[in-house]
């Protein structure tokens, strides 16, 4: 009797173990997530860290999330049990100018984020953030300047993923920052395909140690998997995700909005950069066409110390966030009125982005400090 009891706890154990270890994953997006076959090298490293991962796809080149709304997608949606839908939109849309993305992408994501929460209760919408191709998107920059260069475009994408976890309640997978850290502090692994925009094989297995971190919520440091690309540039890009993904993993997941602290100051020391930005490589200018009703001002800028935020229309229950050059969140506060200072104690020298989301819009400005 004692020896069946031991069998069964035993047998109960591991398949509790089994189910924290497995997850079954639909992946929607185009040629981005098709390209070395991302879903599959998510699985074979899963498989390499003793983990379990299901997965099914639809991944049209080309396909935007309007497309998928009407497409193949939406019935795999609606098949449910998901623990995890990864979605990516076309690489270029979310970068364009704010009216276009309002119209042609936001309500689109919403309406798939919805449907994944509609069919998998316990699920995750996760939104693949992808990033600026190597020289920026030439053939648009003429309507929209800030596209012409890596920088701009890939500042452009973090901006528009992150309003959209942020709006639509989802996960994010930061491969875009992922990508960026490894261009700043490893430029010998060539992470784009011969034409500049897709993935090479080293691309696809950042974008893929990143989604291992985001759907088990492990270190990529227990990764002993790689493809054929050389184990230095491998070891690089599993280190570059712990340092831009796990150890900031709270800040890609679904956040609540009430945990955003009330007029206070607050430095998130979890996602303070400690690393020198060099300003010349990573500046960007936003033409001021880029976001609508450009009405907030701050200065000095550059700045040092503390910059003061100004607004004529004044500041109602705004939120005002300030992220370092990797993405990661150093400052947030919840402010009123037609002026605020913000501190910025702490804060290495470099190029910063300054967020403020309001009720009715969402405007961003560069923010440089000595």
């Amino acid at each position: 009797m004692k020896k069946t009891l031991l069998l069964t706890a035993l047998l109960l154990m591991a398949h509790m173990l089994w189910a924290q270890e497995s997850r079954r994953v639909l992946f929607i997006g185009n040629s981005y997530t098709e390209v070395n076959s991302l879903p599959a090298m998510v699985q074979r490293i899963a498989e390499s860290c003793g983990a379990r991962m299901e997965y099914q796809s639809n991944t049209p080149g080309g396909c935007t999330f309007a497309q998928h709304c009407s497409n193949q997608s939406m019935a795999l949606i609606q098949q449910g049990n998901w623990d995890v839908v990864v979605l990516q939109e076309q690489s270029q849309l979310p970068s364009f100018p704010q009216s276009q993305v309002e119209q042609e992408c936001f309500p689109y994501a919403q309406r798939l984020i919805d449907s994944v929460y509609a069919h998998s209760p316990n699920g995750e919408a996760m939104l693949y953030m992808t990033w600026g191709r190597k020289n920026g998107d030439q053939r648009n920059a003429q309507y929209f300047p800030v596209l012409g260069t890596y920088e701009g475009m890939d500042s452009m994408l973090y901006e528009r993923y992150m309003y959209m976890a942020r709006t639509y309640d989802a996960s994010v997978c930061p491969v875009g920052r992922v990508w960026r850290y490894l261009r700043t502090h490893y430029r010998e692994i060539e992470l784009y395909d011969a034409d500049e925009s897709h993935p090479s094989l080293a691309g696809t297995y950042a974008a893929a140690c990143a989604f291992y971190t985001m759907i088990f919520h492990q270190s990529p440091l227990r990764i002993n998997y790689s493809p054929e690309i050389e184990e230095p540039h491998a070891q690089a890009i599993r280190e570059a995700v712990q340092s831009v993904v796990y150890d900031t993993l709270t800040y890609w997941l679904r956040q609540p909005t009430d945990t955003i602290p009330n007029d206070t100051t607050h430095t998130d020391t979890a996602h303070t950069d400690t690393t020198h930005i060099d300003t010349t490589t990573v500046g960007i200018t936003l033409p001021s066409d880029t976001f609508s009703q450009p009405s907030v001002q701050i200065y000095p800028n550059p700045a040092t110390t503390y910059i003061t935020v100004k607004s004529p229309d004044g500041i109602t229950n705004s939120i005002l966030t300030i992220y370092d050059s990797q993405g990661r969140r150093v400052q947030r506060r919840r402010i009123d009125g037609n002026t605020a200072t913000l501190q910025l104690t702490g804060l290495r020298a470099g190029v910063y982005t300054l967020i403020f989301n309001t009720a009715n819009e969402t405007q961003t400005l560069p923010l440089v400090i000595h």
